[in-house]
């Protein structure tokens, strides 16, 4: 089956928006950021620099499982910018669907913490390490090192998909 969802994974600050947001431009696709879709309380508690909880993000695993069963429902591709940071978390977003691919991003703390700090996000810097000793890197993501300029990277993205199609690789 063809890739009719993208979830572009990784930890706060490595960049998920601005790629998800390019690639999904580069394919004429719809693109939603797993962060609008975070209840308040989640957003206030991270806010506070409080971690989230599995059972915090349960039912925001679920809310975007919903919506990505609606888009291949609907046959509308999605680019979804999402942490996906455990191997749980990615079963609950893509467990038994088709046409689901990951894309994991991924590169030096560092630049990421730099990046978290020139930006306004809920999401301090101080969770960055809660959220590298979460991280399970996946087995079968796309990888992409954010020290690549961001056209090398969609280049990456695109060939990949090109190549999968050409070949009949199933997702």
């Amino acid at each position: 089956m063809k890739t009719r969802v993208i979830i572009v994974m990784g930890v706060s600050g490595s960049g998920k928006t601005t790629f998800g947001t390019a690639l999904a431009r580069a394919l004429g696709w719809t693109f939603a950021d797993a962060d609008d879709y975070h209840p308040q309380s989640n957003r206030d508690k991270m806010a506070r620099g409080q971690p989230l909880t599995d059972a915090d993000r349960e039912p925001w695993l679920l809310r975007l499982r919903a919506l990505i069963e609606q888009h291949l429902e609907e046959n509308k591709p999605l680019v979804l910018a999402c942490s996906a940071l455990r191997e749980s978390y990615r079963a609950i977003l893509s467990e038994g669907l088709e046409g689901i691919r990951f894309a994991f991003l991924h590169g030096d703390p560092k630049l990421i913490a730099e990046r978290m700090q020139q930006r306004e996000h809920f999401m301090p810097v101080s969770l960055l390490q809660s959220q590298l000793e979460t991280l399970e890197p996946p087995q079968n993501a796309i990888p992409i090192d954010i020290g690549n300029p961001l056209q090398d990277n969609l280049q990456k993205v695109l060939q990949h998909l090109h190549q999968q199609e050409e070949c009949g690789h199933t997702t």
